[in-house]
């Protein structure tokens, strides 16, 4: 099964971008998965493609409008895609490495990047859009957040990372951050690698790095420590 990934967008011209190099753009060029984009304005009202109105009610700014974002979206995802449809928002649910394995397990996904002061709700509503947020911050448009979840899709398809174990220990998979890395040299400016880690002791190094682990999740996180530390009860 090859990861479909449909972008709809104002700025077709920004993708795949990073997606088209490295880990992402290897696995683009094999077709270990798929990158499409549809462009909004090709959607839009009259001779000059309009795609935007000024808010309902009054206010800054200009909104997407439904009629137009309905049809760019029923073009690039008939009723029987089995694909879920994800808006880039900032009040969307939190972009979790959880919700990033389960996209990376199924078929692909529709992207939508807002522009503009936003959506209109009732294209929301009625295309069953997922909202989804990269962080409590805001962006010009979703599409750097696109290129943000995809990224972050991609590199845990089959065969996409050379050693699919690399990923195991990595932030947020089993609710902890990483621990601190080493290598050469062993001394750098004063400051040498911590002694365990050439111990040859394979036993004593993981439980540093489970205790390095969880020291950086209690200092750093300590939302993330406090579910971690609850999960079993």
């Amino acid at each position: 099964m090859v990861f479909r990934a449909s972008i709809l967008t104002l700025y077709p011209e920004m993708f795949p971008g990073p997606l088209g190099t490295s880990l992402a753009g290897r696995a683009l060029q094999r077709g270990d998965w798929t990158l499409e984009t549809t462009f909004i304005r090709e959607f839009g009202e009259g001779r000059h493609r309009l795609v935007d109105d000024t808010p309902a009610g009054g206010s800054p700014g200009m909104v997407l409008r439904a009629d137009v974002l309905a049809r760019a979206i029923d073009a690039a995802s008939p009723e029987d895609d089995p694909r879920p449809r994800l808006l880039m928002s900032p009040r969307g649910r939190p972009l979790t490495q959880g919700f990033v394995r389960d996209l990376a397990g199924g078929e692909g996904a529709v992207i939508v990047c807002g522009r503009f002061e936003g959506v209109d709700e009732r294209v929301i509503e009625g295309r069953g859009l997922i909202e989804v947020s990269i962080g409590d911050y805001i962006l010009s448009g979703g599409e750097m957040a696109a290129l943000v979840l995809l990224d972050a899709v991609v590199r845990l398809l089959p065969g996409v990372m050379g050693n699919s174990s690399s990923g195991e220990t990595e932030s947020f998979e089993n609710g902890l951050l990483e621990h601190p890395h080493y290598t050469r040299p062993a001394l750098w400016e004063g400051r040498t690698i911590p002694p365990v880690l050439t111990s040859g002791d394979h036993g004593a190094v993981e439980r540093w790095r489970r205790a390095e682990a969880e020291r950086l999740t209690r200092e750093r996180r300590p939302d993330l420590w406090s579910r971690f530390s609850n999960r079993d009860d």
